[in-house]
Protein backbone atom coordinates (compact mmCIF):
# COMPACT_ATOMS: atom_id res chain seq x y z
CA UNK A 1 0.00 0.00 0.00
CA UNK A 2 1.09 3.59 -0.40
CA UNK A 3 0.23 6.45 1.42
CA UNK A 4 1.85 9.75 0.31
CA UNK A 5 0.63 12.77 1.18
CA UNK A 6 2.02 16.71 0.73
CA UNK A 7 3.81 18.00 3.56
CA UNK A 8 0.95 20.79 5.44
CA UNK A 9 1.73 24.02 4.70
CA UNK A 10 4.72 23.29 2.36
CA UNK A 11 5.65 26.08 0.15
CA UNK A 12 6.13 25.08 -3.51
CA UNK A 13 9.16 24.10 -3.90
CA UNK A 14 8.63 21.28 -1.17
CA UNK A 15 5.58 20.78 -1.97
CA UNK A 16 7.15 19.66 -5.87
CA UNK A 17 10.31 17.93 -4.15
CA UNK A 18 7.39 15.49 -2.15
CA UNK A 19 5.52 15.13 -5.24
CA UNK A 20 8.65 14.10 -7.56
CA UNK A 21 9.73 12.00 -5.03
CA UNK A 22 6.62 9.98 -4.83
CA UNK A 23 5.98 10.13 -8.83
CA UNK A 24 9.93 8.10 -8.39
CA UNK A 25 8.57 5.71 -5.64
CA UNK A 26 5.20 4.86 -7.68
CA UNK A 27 7.08 4.72 -10.90
CA UNK A 28 10.75 3.03 -10.43
CA UNK A 29 10.10 -0.28 -10.84
CA UNK A 30 6.82 0.00 -13.11
CA UNK A 31 7.49 -0.90 -16.72
CA UNK A 32 3.89 -0.11 -18.38
CA UNK A 33 3.35 3.75 -19.47
CA UNK A 34 -0.23 3.62 -18.54
CA UNK A 35 0.05 2.46 -15.21
CA UNK A 36 2.67 5.04 -14.50
CA UNK A 37 0.95 7.87 -15.96
CA UNK A 38 -2.49 6.63 -13.83
CA UNK A 39 -0.59 6.61 -10.84
CA UNK A 40 1.08 10.25 -11.58
CA UNK A 41 -2.23 11.84 -12.39
CA UNK A 42 -3.61 10.77 -9.05
CA UNK A 43 -0.58 12.20 -7.22
CA UNK A 44 -1.07 15.52 -9.53
CA UNK A 45 -4.88 15.77 -8.50
CA UNK A 46 -3.87 14.75 -4.68
CA UNK A 47 -0.72 17.46 -4.29
CA UNK A 48 -1.82 20.19 -5.89
CA UNK A 49 -4.64 22.16 -4.49
CA UNK A 50 -7.08 24.38 -7.16
CA UNK A 51 -7.40 22.06 -10.28
CA UNK A 52 -9.82 20.91 -11.99
CA UNK A 53 -8.07 18.52 -14.59
CA UNK A 54 -4.89 17.07 -14.34
CA UNK A 55 -3.30 14.13 -16.62
CA UNK A 56 -1.70 13.21 -19.78
CA UNK A 57 -1.97 13.85 -23.61
CA UNK A 58 0.21 11.28 -25.34
CA UNK A 59 2.01 12.16 -29.06
CA UNK A 60 0.64 8.88 -31.23
CA UNK A 61 1.46 9.69 -35.06
CA UNK A 62 0.77 12.76 -35.32
CA UNK A 63 -1.47 14.25 -32.74
CA UNK A 64 -1.64 14.20 -29.10
CA UNK A 65 -4.39 11.64 -27.74
CA UNK A 66 -5.93 11.72 -24.53
CA UNK A 67 -4.03 9.82 -21.44
CA UNK A 68 -4.59 8.92 -18.00
CA UNK A 69 -6.20 11.70 -15.94
CA UNK A 70 -8.26 13.11 -13.01
CA UNK A 71 -11.29 15.46 -13.72
CA UNK A 72 -14.41 16.09 -16.13
CA UNK A 73 -13.76 13.99 -19.34
CA UNK A 74 -12.27 15.92 -22.05
CA UNK A 75 -11.30 16.44 -25.77
CA UNK A 76 -9.97 12.72 -27.10
CA UNK A 77 -7.63 14.33 -29.47
CA UNK A 78 -6.14 17.33 -30.36
CA UNK A 79 -3.55 18.52 -33.12
CA UNK A 80 0.07 19.12 -32.97
CA UNK A 81 0.02 23.28 -32.52
CA UNK A 82 -3.81 23.79 -31.65
CA UNK A 83 -4.32 24.92 -28.38
CA UNK A 84 -2.42 25.26 -25.44
CA UNK A 85 -1.34 21.38 -25.32
CA UNK A 86 -1.09 21.31 -29.09
CA UNK A 87 1.69 24.47 -29.10
CA UNK A 88 3.57 22.91 -26.17
CA UNK A 89 3.82 19.82 -28.13
CA UNK A 90 4.82 21.41 -30.96
CA UNK A 91 7.25 24.16 -29.64
CA UNK A 92 8.96 21.56 -26.98
CA UNK A 93 8.04 24.54 -24.33
CA UNK A 94 6.16 24.75 -21.02
CA UNK A 95 3.23 26.90 -21.53
CA UNK A 96 2.25 29.20 -18.62
CA UNK A 97 -1.22 30.46 -19.92
CA UNK A 98 -3.00 33.07 -16.62
CA UNK A 99 -6.09 33.46 -18.51
CA UNK A 100 -7.05 30.63 -21.30
CA UNK A 101 -9.64 32.70 -22.76
CA UNK A 102 -7.46 34.70 -23.99
CA UNK A 103 -4.90 32.24 -26.10
CA UNK A 104 -5.33 32.11 -28.98
CA UNK A 105 -7.05 28.85 -30.58
CA UNK A 106 -7.37 27.67 -26.50
CA UNK A 107 -9.91 24.30 -26.55
CA UNK A 108 -12.07 24.72 -24.02
CA UNK A 109 -13.01 21.17 -22.94
CA UNK A 110 -14.22 22.15 -19.34
CA UNK A 111 -15.69 25.50 -19.53
CA UNK A 112 -15.11 26.59 -15.49
CA UNK A 113 -11.08 26.33 -16.48
CA UNK A 114 -9.69 29.79 -16.23
CA UNK A 115 -5.63 29.06 -16.43
CA UNK A 116 -3.28 25.78 -17.71
CA UNK A 117 -0.25 25.05 -17.54
CA UNK A 118 1.17 22.53 -19.84
CA UNK A 119 4.45 21.00 -20.04
CA UNK A 120 5.89 18.58 -22.69
CA UNK A 121 7.75 15.58 -21.53
CA UNK A 122 10.57 14.52 -24.16
CA UNK A 123 12.81 11.42 -24.10
CA UNK A 124 15.61 10.78 -25.95
CA UNK A 125 15.11 14.30 -28.06
CA UNK A 126 11.34 12.79 -29.05
CA UNK A 127 7.94 14.22 -27.34
CA UNK A 128 6.57 11.71 -25.76
CA UNK A 129 3.48 13.70 -24.57
CA UNK A 130 2.50 16.19 -22.32
CA UNK A 131 1.64 16.83 -18.57
CA UNK A 132 -1.79 19.36 -18.63
CA UNK A 133 -3.27 20.83 -15.22
CA UNK A 134 -6.20 23.55 -15.17
CA UNK A 135 -7.42 25.25 -12.76
CA UNK A 136 -10.67 27.59 -12.21
CA UNK A 137 -8.49 30.16 -10.67
CA UNK A 138 -7.27 32.57 -13.14
CA UNK A 139 -3.27 33.18 -12.96
CA UNK A 140 -2.96 29.68 -10.59
CA UNK A 141 0.45 28.63 -11.96
CA UNK A 142 3.29 30.89 -12.13
CA UNK A 143 7.39 29.90 -12.66
CA UNK A 144 7.37 27.29 -9.43
CA UNK A 145 5.15 25.42 -10.63
CA UNK A 146 6.61 25.13 -14.40
CA UNK A 147 10.42 24.26 -13.02
CA UNK A 148 8.78 21.26 -10.66
CA UNK A 149 6.35 20.10 -13.15
CA UNK A 150 9.50 20.08 -15.69
CA UNK A 151 11.67 18.02 -12.88
CA UNK A 152 8.61 15.90 -13.04
CA UNK A 153 8.47 15.60 -16.72
CA UNK A 154 12.52 15.32 -16.51
CA UNK A 155 12.04 12.18 -13.87
CA UNK A 156 8.88 10.27 -15.73
CA UNK A 157 10.01 10.99 -19.27
CA UNK A 158 11.34 7.48 -19.78
CA UNK A 159 8.86 5.77 -17.47
CA UNK A 160 6.20 6.53 -19.66
CA UNK A 161 7.94 6.76 -23.28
Amino acid sequence: MYDFAPTANADKTTLYADLVSAADALTRDEPDSVANMANISALLWQFLPDLNWAGFYRLVEDELVLGPFQGKPACIRIPLGRGVCGTAAATGETQLVEDVHAFPGHIACDAASASEIVVPVIHDGRLVGVIDLDSPVAARFDADDAAGLEDLASLIAARIA
